[in-house]
């Protein structure tokens, strides 16, 4: 079987390779029907319609956090500043951004002690062990899809006000943060 890993080498792409021939890239891509599945982590790049109906099989998208709240960029940071629900998702790309059906996903809790590193890596580390327990089911139909429910909201990179520090408390980073000046879109 082949499969198209989009985004930069991760624990998921050692695992996938000792079974099945990955093929990694961070590059844009626009043909993705050479291959059997399409995995994105971390890719920075919108697939287009048509690379999307190109693909064979759905592509699936890992996500750090808990959809419909925080699609798009940065993630971690405004699930804190924003309050909302904290988590991985596993979906299907569609044509929108991080709005395609769900195949699997799990909230994840904090304390207010974490900082915006500690919780990006405890995060990182939850959707990679999440998606190396249920891929095989993925792959075989097992696990099947739900559609997202909820408006949720969505953040873009252009919306990011940066950080002095990734090692700023979680707890910090809310009493900085104006709470009157959320950039958000609902969607």
């Amino acid at each position: 079987m082949k499969i198209l890993y989009l985004g930069p080498k991760s624990k998921i792409l050692n695992i996938l390779q000792q079974s099945y021939n990955v093929t990694q890239t961070e590059e844009k891509v626009n043909d993705l029907s050479p291959y059997e599945w399409v995995i994105s982590y971390g890719y920075r790049h919108i697939l287009k319609k048509e690379n999307i109906e190109s693909a064979k099989n759905s592509i699936i998208n890992l996500h750090i956090s808990l959809l419909p709240y925080n699609r798009g960029a940065d993630p971690n940071y405004w699930s804190w500043v924003e309050d909302t629900p904290k988590g991985v998702t596993i979906h299907k790309i569609d044509e929108g951004i991080d709005t395609g059906d769900i195949f699997i996903q799990k909230q994840v809790e904090f304390n207010n002690n974490e900082t915006l590193s500690s919780s990006y890596n405890k995060l990182k580390t939850e959707i990679e062990t999440l998606f190396i327990n249920c891929f095989e089911d993925i792959f075989n139909g097992k696990l099947k899809c739900i559609p997202q429910k909820g408006k949720g909201t969505i953040h873009y990179t252009k919306d990011f006000p940066g950080v002095k520090s990734w090692d700023i408390t979680v707890n910090q980073l809310k009493n900085e943060r104006p709470r009157n000046n959320r950039r958000s879109r609902k969607s």
